[in-house]
């Protein structure tokens, strides 16, 4: 089974809950929103017509007097998602208020969505984030911080790329938070977007230089390999046909320069020749795509004789 983490209501209660969907491991299956989340109720307000049937209710939410600054989603660091292990997000804002808006009430919901797709009305897929801490900086103004929980059991390979962040904010005074029945009573206030960022293909690359130790003027082969998180099956395979710099750093010195480029096989291998001149590591480097990290191994140390 597929899991999606939403901001959902439990036992009357505000909380974190996670969902279960239909499995979708095949590229281009449709998967399906979660129901019952916050965020649903605030893009039915935002784009009316397109609330699913948990918010089904009589009336029009009406705008809610908050608006969104300064929202930062992972320190403004693109987010790499491994096979296995879930990725905390951080995310924080600035929330500014009407004096009428009670943002500590039990029923206030302010968080951040991160989602693939053309908008929040109209996003692919996405991860909500836990509701918000607010601490207030004065009686209109507060700072809210909270977390995004990403995890790779929910994710498509074809989901990297280019994703976006939406803010929304969500009071239902007195209203059921899991079926409101009269959405004129629930204020929303929604920005989006508020940023974009990459969600990218965790990457390992290593290299070995041989032999060791070799003789001056004798060739040494340096050989390593590219591979990838592949969220379809939860494994890493090679990533084929990219250019990947082999680097080299005399001993004693402080950096490294780059030798020569060279291109992965189609299974990720990476093979190349170089002379054996001075003692010092040779190691690969990889620059990134939009949707795999830059990576560079640990240098391989070959004593020169």
């Amino acid at each position: 089974m597929r899991i999606r983490a939403t901001v959902a209501a439990v036992s009357g209660a505000l909380a974190l809950s996670a969902l279960a969907l239909p499995a979708a491991h095949a590229a281009g299956q449709e998967r399906v929103r979660a129901e019952n989340s916050v965020s649903e109720v605030a893009r039915a307000a935002h784009h009316p017509g397109r609330g699913t049937s948990s918010v089904a209710a009589s009336g029009t939410p009406y705008q809610l007097n908050a608006t969104f600054s300064a929202v930062k989603v992972n320190n403004g660091k693109n987010i790499s998602v491994g096979t296995t292990k879930p990725v905390n997000v951080p995310v924080s804002f600035t929330l500014t208020h009407g004096a009428e808006v009670d943002i500590h009430a039990r029923d206030f919901v302010a968080a951040i969505e991160l989602y693939r797709g053309s908008s929040f009305d109209n996003s692919v897929y996405a991860f909500d984030s836990a509701p918000a801490t607010c601490t207030d900086t004065s009686t209109t103004v507060a700072t809210c911080k909270s977390a995004v929980i990403v995890d790779p059991a929910e994710l498509l390979s074809e989901d990297a790329g280019s994703w976006r962040a939406a803010a929304f904010a969500v009071a239902f005074n007195g209203q059921d938070p899991s079926k409101p029945g009269d959405l004129s009573k629930v204020g929303v206030a929604v920005k989006d977007p508020t940023n974009s960022f990459k969600l990218q293909r965790w990457a390992t690359l290593n290299t070995d230089a041989a032999p060791e130790p070799v003789k001056k003027g004798k060739t040494i082969t340096v050989t390593g390999k590219l591979a990838r998180a592949d969220w379809d099956d939860g494994k890493y395979h090679g990533y084929a046909d990219q250019p990947v710099k082999l680097q080299f750093r005399k001993k004693g010195a402080g950096t490294y320069t780059t030798l020569k480029t060279v291109r992965t096989s189609s299974t990720g291998s990476l093979r190349t020749t170089t002379t054996a001149t001075v003692d010092g590591s040779y190691r690969y480097a990889f620059a990134g795509t939009t949707t795999t990290p830059a990576t560079t191994a640990a240098g391989d140390y070959v004593d020169v004789k």
